[in-house]
């Protein structure tokens, strides 16, 4: 099993962050919810400010719920709400 999630970011969240995917070590299940709150403490990520953008969550390409459990080897997907007209 792999001990880690690769985690995606998408839209004008990407831009934020400055790249579009990233691996983040994870040794036991957490919500989708800790995940975000632990990247939210890497340096890399201190300027993207992701803990408060509204943002939408997928687990492995399904949309989830912020309490929803994220395993090690889960592919997990930030992106802001999309609108159309």
């Amino acid at each position: 099993m792999q001990n880690n999630v690769r985690i995606l970011f998408f839209a004008s969240l990407r831009e934020a962050v400055g790249f579009s995917e990233m691996h983040f070590p994870l040794t036991e299940p957490c919500s989708a919810k800790e995940l975000q709150i632990a990247i939210t403490k890497l340096d890399k990520l201190d300027k993207a400010d992701i803990a408060n953008r509204d943002l939408l969550v997928a687990i492995n390409q399904q949309l989830a719920s912020w309490d929803s459990q994220v395993t090690p080897g889960d592919e997990i997907a930030f992106f802001p709400p999309v609108t159309g007209g």
